[in-house]
């Protein structure tokens, strides 16, 4: 299976217990499966009377075969410490996710600067249209149920990121798809257009500015088949879906094959803090890192799951 074909089997398991719940207890067979699974996370059985939301995404993950990249646990906050072990945690609240991540959040949340709080509620992420997530929960109002919330919208906590590359066992494309486009989600491009849309096939849209905006998302057979956002700094206005033919090619830094996902890249002697604010340690310039994702102007890198400015880095 592509990386695409094995996010969405994931979802589409999820999908297949829309409607379980307590009230009738068609939401048994959700902590049985959860409960067939050894060992258990600490040994912990769940009960029918338990909160149930961690519970439903490890369940998905047993019945589709991919614990070893989505760990299971019943607590919300123990499963985000195994996603940070597994070097798959987003500490971002702003961050586009993919069909297949996995969105935790955290209700006390006070909607300002970034969430680092306890987390209550978690759910699997089916879409993203424009703004909005469309999110498959399992326990919420006591049953399987969607969600929508805006990206970067007020109590989401962050994301597990599961790496579904590593379990693609044939060629195909990703969370991005792209199929017969020319640019693929995370590609920065240069947007010479003056309007943006709220989804692919919207027929009206506001205006915005022109600049280097990064790919976020691509729906091929659309009217706007490419969701930008702008890159900080470049002068662009841009969030939303666009036309093909507003995208004059890759930027002279995307062309250039400098910053991407996938590289190896070192931290500059000069940097002197990270992306979210805190003290780069000097031991940290001396190593050799894989950048795993690319969020305007600053990228994840892998090995030490932190946020850095892509100025503060070069190839290795």
């Amino acid at each position: 299976m592509t990386e695409k074909e094995l996010r969405q089997s994931y979802v589409n398991a999820a999908v297949s217990y829309l409607g379980c719940k307590e009230s009738d207890g068609s939401h048994k067979k959700i902590i049985d499966l959860y409960n067939s699974h050894k060992p258990l996370a600490r040994n912990y059985a769940v009960k029918y009377t338990d909160s149930w939301c961690a519970t439903f995404v490890s369940a998905m993950a047993i019945k589709t075969g991919l614990t070893d990249i989505i760990p299971t646990e019943c607590g919300c906050g123990q499963m985000i410490q195994l996603f940070q072990k597994l070097g798959a945690w987003v500490e971002n609240d702003a961050y586009r996710p993919s069909t297949g991540d996995v969105i935790f959040y955290d209700w006390d949340d006070n909607g300002v600067g970034d969430d680092t709080g306890w987390p209550e509620h978690v759910g699997i992420v089916v879409s993203v249209s424009g703004n909005t997530i469309k999110v498959i929960e399992g326990n919420k109002s006591d049953s399987v149920s969607y969600r929508e919330i805006a990206v970067n919208g007020r109590y989401i906590r962050g994301y597990g990121v599961p790496k579904y590359s590593s379990k693609a066992t044939s060629a195909g494309s990703g969370s991005g798809n792209s199929g017969g486009l020319k640019y693929s989600k995370g590609d920065i491009v240069n947007f010479t257009g003056s309007k943006h849309y709220a989804s692919a096939n919207a027929t009206s849209g506001p205006s915005c500015k022109a600049g280097k905006a990064k790919v976020t998302d691509t729906a091929e057979g659309t009217k706007h088949p490419y969701h930008l956002i702008a890159v900080n700094g470049s002068g662009s206005t841009v969030y939303g879906w666009v036309n093909a033919s507003d995208i004059a090619g890759a930027s002279t830094a995307a062309a250039s094959g400098s910053i991407a996902e996938g590289k190896t890249v070192k931290v500059k002697s000069s940097a002197t803090k990270y992306a979210t604010g805190q003290t780069i340690p000097s031991w940290v310039k001396s190593r050799k890192y894989t950048v795993q994702k690319i969020d305007g102007d600053r990228a994840l890198l892998k090995e030490i799951t932190s946020w850095v400015k892509i100025s503060d880095l070069e190839l290795a």
